[in-house]
């Protein structure tokens, strides 16, 4: 489960795809195909897919217990492949953050 925390010594890697409306489906499923696959990788805590509501954009947001362990994935070629035909026609970015801070209301006003 993803849990946001500056304590948690976590990586997040935010992939941010911009794609055709009438292609964000097909873009859905492909990142759905690859992540199964990803899931299953030693380091993989948790991984969410946003389809932006204007249609142009998905973003991936994935935790990893490491920078060692996302590379690590890397090198498996199964999901390489969906990642390359997902590039073949979206534009997209790609980082790797650790969580600085998190924010929530005041208790007894959420």
């Amino acid at each position: 489960m993803t849990t946001i925390s500056k304590h948690n010594q976590l990586i997040t890697l935010i992939n941010v795809f911009t794609v055709e409306p009438s292609r964000q489906q097909e873009l859905l499923d492909l990142l759905d195909r690859a992540t199964q696959i990803v899931r299953l990788e030693p380091g993989f805590i948790s991984s969410s897919l946003h389809r932006g509501i204007d249609g142009n954009k998905v973003t991936m947001y994935a935790q990893w217990r490491s920078v060692e362990a996302y590379r690590a994935m890397r090198e498996n070629p199964t999901p390489l492949s969906y990642f390359e035909q997902a590039a073949a026609f979206t534009e997209f970015e790609t980082a790797v953050y650790e969580v600085v801070e998190t924010y929530s209301p005041p208790a007894g006003e959420a």
